[in-house]
């Protein structure tokens, strides 16, 4: 799926490619999944972002396959081994994906590929949420776009470190997929009246921005901590360090080295090998239909993660 001009999710569409070029410390994935991030459909807008690529472009950072070929360098063993890999940037809506192998995850035995891809992204984000807050067993932490793909893991990993958590949604069907992941409490930030219903908390984990980001601060406890992992706003919230000194409150900058990124990616897919955590998967497309997701995740009528699937 190239993108061929920024725009709306119609830009997407679907052409011919140059095979990829299997370089010396490359691998060749045969892609049978691929990740979609918001992050993704705000690089499709036009819109500023860590993504720099200028149309034409591939675009897609995660990917799931098995490996075919790889470069001088590379230990041959990876070939036939299923794997996770983030692209780059760029090259993942596609049936094959060149990739530097030392950035590969072989997957655990006992996960799905499927699961494994939607644990890619997210999973290393949300573990590093949680890592940065240094939250302590017994507090209790609000989580904001609980149903989407970084809260829903959120959630769950909050609960497995002995946190009360307090699932912040919108809409009903929302509530009912952060129930079912054993939240202690969830309010729909839909109604009137949801703050108070949320309640005092320790930790806000702001993944909305905007409102709904400024009202959850205004919930912590003095001590308390903030950190953001999206905008599904469209806006971050905007709370200065001036407005939290004066409640004695901190906003939590998440940062992780590459090599702490890789501990959590690997940390959350043994879980999930193990069966502790979970992807919620909660809508796939085909390759071809890459703009319906995109329109999908920017409705905010997705729960879980969106995935493409590469059928041959």
């Amino acid at each position: 799926m190239w993108l061929k001009e920024f725009g709306g999710p119609e830009v997407l569409v679907m052409a011919e490619a140059p095979e990829p070029v299997v370089g010396p410390g490359r691998a060749l994935v045969e892609v049978e999944h691929a990740n979609i991030t918001f992050v993704e459909t705000q690089f499709r807008a036009g819109l500023p972002g860590p993504f720099k690529a200028v149309p034409p472009v591939i675009p897609g950072n995660g990917v799931g396959g098995v490996v075919s070929e790889v470069g001088e360098g590379v230990d041959p063993a990876l070939v036939g081994k299923r794997v996770v890999s983030s692209t780059g940037g760029s090259g993942g809506y596609a049936e094959r994906a060149a990739v530097d192998a030392a950035g590969v995850f072989v997957v655990p035995d006992g996960l799905a590929l499927d699961e494994a891809v939607a644990l890619l992204a997210d999973g290393r984000t949300a573990s590093m949420m949680l890592d940065a807050v240094r939250a302590r067993a017994g507090e209790r932490v609000l989580v904001e776009a609980a149903a989407g793909g970084v809260g829903t893991l959120l959630v769950q990993l909050a609960k497995a470190a002995g946190l009360r958590v307090v699932a912040a949604v919108g809409g009903e069907r929302k509530a009912e997929v952060a129930r079912g992941l054993g939240a202690d409490d969830v309010v729909d930030y839909t109604e009137p009246g949801w703050t108070e219903r949320a309640g005092a908390v320790d930790v806000v984990f702001d993944g909305v921005g905007g409102e709904i980001a400024r009202a959850a601060f205004g919930l912590l406890r003095r001590g308390g901590r903030m950190v953001s992992f999206g905008l599904a706003s469209g806006e971050w919230s905007a709370v200065s360090e001036e407005d939290a000194a004066e409640r004695g409150v901190a906003l939590v900058q998440a940062a992780a080295t590459p090599e702490e990124m890789r501990a959590f990616t690997r940390d959350v897919l043994e879980r999930a090998a193990a069966g502790t955590v979970r992807p919620v998967i909660g809508q796939r497309f085909p390759l071809e239909r890459a703009g319906e997701a995109h329109a999908a995740i920017q409705s905010r009528a997705t729960v879980g993660k969106t995935l493409l699937d590469v059928v041959r």
